[in-house]
């Protein structure tokens, strides 16, 4: 029931401007608008950057944990989660840690020995 109310004298002047000036060729505010949606659509992608250390040294750093895990190796290497997590990705691929066990992306990893 209802419907929509009757808009006040100044929304519908309002209204009724940018209606004429989008007739008309627009104006700057049309363009920024479109020039705002082009940049939503685009999507960045930033690389974390890995800490200045060796693998060895990583290693060192990470022997004295029992299970590797993420939020682990990054309070040990004191960096965030998501550089810990590519630091154990890589060390993986190298083969100087195993993952043993967990799921869903919360994974356990010991020292390949």
């Amino acid at each position: 029931m209802g419907g929509t109310k009757k808009k006040s004298m100044a929304s519908m002047e309002k209204s009724q401007d940018d209606n004429a000036n989008s007739a008309a060729g627009g104006d700057e505010k049309g363009k920024k608008k479109t020039e705002k949606t082009k940049v939503v659509g685009e999507r960045k992608r930033v690389d974390v950057l890995q800490p200045r250390m060796n693998d060895q040294e990583l290693m060192k750093s990470l022997a004295s944990l029992k299970a590797i895990t993420v939020y682990g190796a990054a309070r040990s290497l004191a960096v965030n989660a998501a550089v810990a997590r590519s630091v154990l990705s890589s060390l993986e691929s190298k083969g100087l840690v195993k993952r043993v066990g967990g799921f869903s992306g919360h994974y356990i990893w010991t020292a390949a020995s």
